[in-house]
């Protein structure tokens, strides 16, 4: 990449094995190097910044949007439970290729899913070339496998994801406390532990979550309740973490674990707004980003889940000042790149060359005000011009390639599932 934009001042970046190999002031590689088998990207009047992660998200729910408007969030969760039990793979490779082609096209270069047949997503994702963390998902109840049953598919996933190589990243999921056993809550803990791998659960989504778990185990919280089952440490990926007592803040920063917000599915169902941003950083929490699935966000797009926390967060704190820009900005890039174990989230060189190319050419740059409060509190998505994931480009000039065939399947997906 020639000519563009990094931190103000004009660069020329050049990218290898996917990975950002040299950073160097505008014109200065093709004066020491000759541009001989690259492929040369002129960047004038874009802007790089590290692509987003999306940090929490069920990716293939893009075909679900809407099924469960207006309603309360038990009624919801059970509405999703019920369309789920007729899901196949067809209709989550389209629906995660949908979700690509969005999260493309607003950014975000990495996503953190949890959701089923996560080998499908990981082929689909792969395909569209950006990096998926998917799981194995622990969820109990009436028409799943039991214990010992899902133990043994856990085992077979992470088996299989050893010849994955790159092209993903392998997770364990607890979907929460109140739909998992504590025997096998402990089980999964204990497993990602031994191979070294992400625990991503739902904690403290709701109160009457909290009120529930509480009830059923002598007065701890969620958070509380996984600290005593050895299911809390520096692997974890906490998402939601809404309903916190002093304790449960304490305890998640103590043991570093990742926590995860999600302001815009958690306005839309209710769930609660006021995460403990401040506290949850003060005690050593890694704070991170997401959008969530799209039958409750509706949509995949990082930008507007930035200006949403931060809008959010200032106003019921009443302090203009919480969460400033590069903060919240990290929250959508290395800290969540930080909670999957990724060299990626910033523009350096060594690091894995995520960038999004922003066309500055439109009324939401004019101001001469800081370029980040521009991008995230004036602009929209539709100013990433060009995304570059893993070092390949995977949307020039808002293009992307298979588009048109990933909506006509999709499509055809949703209609069978009607019927």
């Amino acid at each position: 990449m020639k000519n563009v934009t990094v931190d103000g001042c004009q660069r020329d970046i050049v990218i290898d094995g996917g990975k950002i190999s040299r950073i160097v002031q505008a014109g200065e590689f093709e004066k020491s190097f000759p541009t001989f088998g690259y492929d040369v990207l002129d960047c004038s009047s874009l802007t790089a910044i590290p692509g987003f992660v999306n940090s929490h998200t069920h990716a293939a729910m893009a075909l679900m949007r809407g099924v469960g408007e207006d309603m309360l969030f038990q009624d919801w969760i059970k509405r999703i439970w019920d369309i789920e039990a007729g899901l196949h793979k067809e209709f989550v490779y389209w629906g995660t290729k949908v979700a690509c082609l969005e999260m493309i096209r607003t950014g975000t270069t990495v996503f953190n899913d949890q959701y089923w047949f996560s080998s499908t997503a990981r082929e689909a994702a792969a395909e569209m070339g950006i990096l998926p963390a998917v799981s194995y998902i622990f969820l109990e109840g009436e028409g799943r496998p039991d214990a010992e049953t899902q133990k043994a598919k856990c085992q077979k996933w992470y088996d299989a994801s050893l010849g994955w190589g790159d092209s993903a990243i392998f997770t364990v999921s607890v979907h929460s406390v109140y739909s998992v056993s504590e025997n096998l809550i402990k089980w999964a803990a204990e497993f990602a532990r031994d191979h070294g791998i992400k625990l991503h659960i739902h904690v403290s989504e709701t109160l009457k979550e909290n009120q529930d778990c509480q009830a059923a185990h002598g007065g701890l919280s969620p958070v509380e309740y996984l600290d005593s089952l050895g299911a809390l440490w520096s692997d974890v990926i906490a998402a939601h973490t809404l309903w916190l007592s002093d304790n449960d803040v304490r305890i998640l920063g103590g043991h570093g674990v990742s926590c995860v917000h999600n302001i815009n599915s958690n306005l839309k169902l209710s769930s609660g707004y006021k995460f403990r941003y401040t506290e949850l950083k003060e005690a050593g929490a890694n704070l991170c980003l997401g959008t969530d699935g799209c039958a409750s966000s509706n949509n995949l797009d990082m930008l507007e889940a930035m200006k949403t926390s931060a809008i959010v967060q200032k106003a019921w704190r009443e302090d203009p000042s919480v969460m400033p820009l590069d903060e919240l900005v990290a929250m959508a890039t290395e800290n969540g790149a930080r909670a999957l174990g990724l060299q990626s989230g910033r523009i350096e060189e060594g690091l894995r060359a995520d960038i999004c190319l922003v066309d500055t050419r439109s009324s939401f740059f004019l101001s001469p005000a800081p370029f980040l409060a521009n991008l995230v509190y004036s602009s929209h998505s539709d100013c990433i011009r060009t995304v570059i994931a893993g070092g390949k480009i995977v949307m020039k000039d808002r293009v992307i390639p298979g588009e048109e065939e990933i909506l006509a399947n999709a499509a055809n997906v949703l209609t069978q599932l009607k019927k």
